[in-house]
């Protein structure tokens, strides 16, 4: 089981960061529907899902480091 999280679309494609080394590319029609840019993704085997917890923790740690940036 790998773990990646969507960097970016281009096209019909989905640029995914994998577990912070490699890019792959998937085909968006491999990923959930509701998939979105930042989502964490479950990778095991050809079935591909969304960690909505580890999405969840992923964005509110970039929220928290955006707010430390941004302090007055």
């Amino acid at each position: 089981m790998l773990q990646g999280i969507i960097d970016r679309f281009e096209g019909e494609i989905a640029v995914v960061e994998m577990e912070g080394t490699e890019m792959k590319d998937f085909p968006k029609s491999a990923l959930p529907r509701d998939a979105k840019i930042g989502d964490v993704l479950i990778i095991n085997g050809d079935e591909i899902t969304i960690s909505n917890e580890n999405t969840k923790r992923l964005r509110k740690e970039i929220d928290d480091l955006m707010d430390e940036l941004f302090e007055d």
